[in-house]
């Protein structure tokens, strides 16, 4: 009886695994695979064309005495360190607009959902023409109100500004998301609370925000890491007919995805662009976790 039960079991097994093994070879093949060859890659001299010379440390050490690479680290610290914390600030804004009960409610909340799911190249070619310094839609509507509107794709100073914009524009993901936590937030500690006096901005600080800190946790660990390998808009924004994107006027729109594109596919300098990769993901395996840690001192949860 015990030899049948064990062969019964020793065949579920196989069974599991031989339903499992399309996503375990694929997952060898197109993910584990070339994340070593990349890792290996990194300690090499590569252009495509020629054998991997191993060079050990020398591309990391290069990197940085690399003024590019140091431009491409400064640009995107300033995209995520503005960035995302607005985009949580608006997103929360949004949320809390869309969770009053209004007449024609879910029409406003599709309407603010609307931009998140137009595809990202749609939505930078519509905001290049919206930026426009001459004929763009933002420019006019400044000149209108008596204002001059800056050269927002040609001026350093105003590129990243434009940037933001743009991924604020696509806010209406991170409104939904608040919004679902604003609705479970029990009506009677709202009700508690004015009972003991408190005025709107006290319910929001001691009932309404510590409801909404692991859905911030969340969005800060999701928005962090799509802040530091933005690639799109950027590349986007910088492309001129013929030419590949050039990281804008004074390498200002110059991220850190797009100088380890260039590495890649400009120069050819496949070593120096596996290690930024793994710099990359080092960098945003350390930053998750710093944000864990620190989520201890701010983010409640329902049973503390």
């Amino acid at each position: 009886m015990a030899e049948v039960v064990a062969h019964g079991r020793r065949r579920r097994s196989w069974v599991g695994l031989g339903f499992a093994s399309p996503w375990v070879i694929g997952f060898v093949i197109f993910m584990a695979g070339p994340i070593l060859v990349s890792l290996y890659y990194s300690f090499t001299e590569f252009n495509l064309f020629q054998s991997p010379k191993w060079v050990g440390l020398d591309n990391y050490l290069s990197l940085f005495s690399d003024p590019k690479f140091v431009r491409s680290i400064i640009n995107t610290a300033y995209l995520t360190v503005i960035g995302v914390p607005l985009g949580l600030a608006l997103g929360m804004l949004v949320a809390l607009a869309l969770n009053f009960p209004v007449r024609g409610q879910p029409l406003y909340r599709a309407i603010v959902y609307l931009p998140a799911i137009v595809p990202v190249v749609t939505a930078t070619y519509l905001w290049r023409w919206v930026f426009n310094a001459q004929y763009g839609y933002l420019n006019q509507m400044l000149g209108h109100l008596g204002l001059t509107g800056p050269n927002w794709l040609s001026d350093p100073v105003w590129t990243k500004p434009a940037v933001i914009i743009i991924t604020l524009w696509g806010i209406g993901g991170t409104a939904v998301i608040y919004l679902a936590a604003l609705q479970q937030v029990p009506q009677q500690l709202y009700e508690a609370a004015a009972v003991d006096g408190a005025n709107g901005w006290q319910r929001f600080w001691h009932v309404t925000w510590p409801a909404l800190t692991p859905v911030t946790l969340f969005q800060l660990i999701m928005g962090v890491i799509a802040a530091v390998q933005i690639f799109a808009p950027t590349f986007l924004l910088t492309q001129s007919r013929g030419n590949a994107a050039n990281g804008g006027p004074g390498d200002s729109l110059l991220t850190y995805t797009m100088y380890l594109f260039q590495n890649a596919f400009v120069f050819l300098k496949m070593g120096e662009a596996a290690a930024m990769a793994w710099i990359l993901f080092m960098f945003i395996g350390l930053l998750t976790l710093l944000i864990l840690f620190s989520s201890k001192r701010w983010v409640h949860y329902g049973s503390e």
